[in-house]
């Protein structure tokens, strides 16, 4: 026990703040601690005499010091007094200058992977964002769901559904998935097949994780989607940029990058390939297909509007007919809305196993309840009756914003309607930075057109959404980009 000099402690009490007092002296004291001012076994003044000192009530004293003893960091005697505790190690003496509470606006004195300097794939900030093809929520029939949210509750509630349980997914989801998947798509899944995610960014990262290594390269498409990339190169891998056409990927230039060095994985997106939209053609892939079956590289099939196809019948997924080369991802997001977050993988079951194993890392079991009502909105037809409804009001304001692109902006931009999906993909004469930079000016925010790019030298263009808005809405954002087009031209 060491009795010295009455304790002044260097932080300042705030009676302004919004940290209450008595944390606020409890802060102080173990700044003090650490810092090597109060050494184990100090002394520290009575709770009147410290309560006079910062002109607070002795209630307030009496309370920090409590917490501070129940935390450990100091002890008592009734007859003694209150001292730092003897059990902790001593600290290095501190200087006398006055310091102030601790906060985490403060750097980290840790290393850590910080956030890359790139640019993020979605319209931020301030004014009218223009999406990159998101459903219109407003389309949703939100009194379903909350109907099947409570048939849920009470269904898990009766099966003790509330536990820990399979992160692979609700079975039920799991089998309602496989058949959805059999009977639109021509993938030969059962249950036991798929991998519930939260939303299609996940299953992408768990993908990225259980199959690349440090260095280990994996090819995209010089235009592609950026988050994607990133969660590639976060892992440490060799993303190699490939160009592509009118008919999608360029497969020789796969090839050659293939005799040249192991390649691990492929990333596609080739029923409407984002974000140019257009449609891989069928003699390519099953070029890419024999590739894989050659080099043995896994296909990464990203099918995330599958849904939405208007001319003619969609082509089956490249899944469909290579299972054993290809891990398909899909998405209920943009069939229902983006914030359920239900995504899936589908593949051989080993390889769901290993995500599966990967998910209990760190996401346990996913939303149960959530994906019990997704499961009930499935089975009792919901799900069909609103993909219906919502295509053919897509279809139409694809058409509308076709019209009011060759009304407004005539032959100011290049573009070609998509067979499918949920945008447009414009290629603009004029500088599309400036375009970029003006269109914030006037309250409109797109992704940026650096986000899609893979290697400086691809193609620059924007890719907007049209189903997400009305006709009005849509003809409001092309006639505000017509004018800034005019005014960089004049």
């Amino acid at each position: 026990m060491h009795r010295g000099w009455q304790i002044n402690l260097s932080q300042k009490i705030d009676s302004a703040s919004a940290i209450p007092l008595y944390m606020q002296i409890a802060q102080a004291i173990i700044h003090d601690i650490e810092a090597g001012r109060i050494g184990p076994g100090a002394l520290l003044p009575s709770s009147r005499a410290l309560a006079q000192t910062l002109q607070v009530s002795r209630k307030t004293v009496v309370t920090a010091y409590d917490d501070l003893i129940a935390q450990g960091w100091l002890s008592t005697s009734a007859t003694s007094g209150t001292f730092v505790s003897d059990m902790l190690s001593p600290r290095p003496q501190a200087g006398n200058g006055e310091s102030t509470l601790k906060s985490y606006n403060a750097r980290p004195n840790f290393s850590f992977r910080a956030s890359p300097d790139r640019p993020i794939a979605l319209a931020d900030g301030p004014g009218l964002v223009v999406d990159e093809g998101s459903p219109d929520d407003r389309l949703f029939p939100l009194d379903e769901l909350a109907r099947s949210y409570r048939y849920a509750l009470r269904d898990v509630q009766r099966g003790s559904g509330l536990h820990y349980s399979n992160p692979r997914g609700l079975e039920g989801l799991r089998s309602g998935i496989a058949h959805m998947l059999k009977a639109q798509r021509g993938l030969a899944t059962g249950y036991e097949n798929i991998c519930v995610t939260r939303g299609s960014q996940q299953a992408i990262f768990l993908i990225a994780l259980a199959l690349l290594k440090p260095g280990d390269a994996i090819i995209v498409e010089e235009l592609t989607y950026e988050p994607a990339v990133a969660a590639f190169r976060a892992l440490g891998a060799d993303v190699i940029p490939v160009s592509l056409d009118s008919g999608g990927i360029d497969v020789d230039e796969v090839r050659d990058i293939c005799r040249k060095k192991a390649v691990r994985a492929v990333f596609v997106t080739p029923h409407h390939q984002f974000p140019t939209t257009v449609s891989m053609a069928p003699e390519r892939r099953l070029e890419l297909v024999e590739l894989a079956r050659r080099f043995e590289f896994a296909i990464i099939e990203d099918d995330y509007d599958h849904e939405f196809h208007f001319e003619s019948q969609p082509l089956l997924p490249i899944a469909a007919y290579a299972p054993e080369h290809v891990i398909y991802i899909g998405s209920l997001s943009k069939l229902l809305v983006p914030a359920l977050r239900i995504g899936y993988v589908a593949a051989n079951q080993v390889f769901i196993d290993a995500l599966a194993y990967l998910i209990s890392l760190n996401d346990a079991m996913g939303n149960r309840l959530t994906e019990a009502a997704v499961h009930d909105m499935l089975e009792n037809g919901q799900v069909l009756r609103h993909a219906r409804k919502a295509r053919k009001i897509y279809a139409a304001r694809r058409t509308h914003f076709a019209s009011i692109l060759k009304a407004e902006l005539r032959s100011k931009v290049d573009y070609q309607i998509p067979n499918g999906g949920l945008a447009f993909w414009l290629k603009f004469h004029a500088d599309i930075d400036q375009v970029e930079a003006k269109a914030v000016e006037k309250g409109l925010r797109f992704a940026s057109n650096q986000s899609y790019k893979t290697r400086p030298n691809a193609p620059s263009g924007l890719r907007i959404g049209f189903a997400s808005r009305t006709e009005q809405e849509n003809l409001a954002i092309i006639s505000t980009l017509a004018k800034i087009i005019d005014q960089l031209e004049s």
